[in-house]
């Protein structure tokens, strides 16, 4: 698991490479907001299929495969059990570095449950 911390105003789309540096997969799922030419050129790169639905105003649609991108919500899933511990959710803790520890520590509960 690879948690990357950004200042609030930037988008996460920004830093899918650096989440994706070193993985190996056969898929990369991801929502509507990481539709880019770019991101998309990376993942092919690596020898992963794209699954990012089209945006809506989109001219040429793609295709996905549905059935694969519901797998998403699993992270979905996991991000909201993360909100459920009250220093993640309410960000007690002032150093950022601080803050992804306890990120950090939070994923571990859940994942040795």
């Amino acid at each position: 698991m690879r948690f990357i911390l950004t200042a609030g105003q930037v988008h996460d789309a920004t830093q899918a490479s650096a989440l994706l540096m070193g993985y190996r997969a056969k898929h990369v799922i991801a929502d509507r907001g990481y539709v880019g030419r770019d991101l998309q050129e990376e993942i092919l790169s690596s020898g992963a299929k794209p699954v990012i639905p089209p945006k809506k105003n989109a001219r040429f649609i793609p295709p996905f495969d549905k059935k694969i991108y519901r797998e998403r919500n699993v992270i979905e899933r996991m991000i909201c059990k993360l909100k459920h511990f009250r220093r993640v959710a309410t960000r007690f803790e002032k150093n950022a570095m601080n803050f992804l520890a306890m990120i950090y520590l939070a994923a571990t509960h859940l994942w040795l449950r």
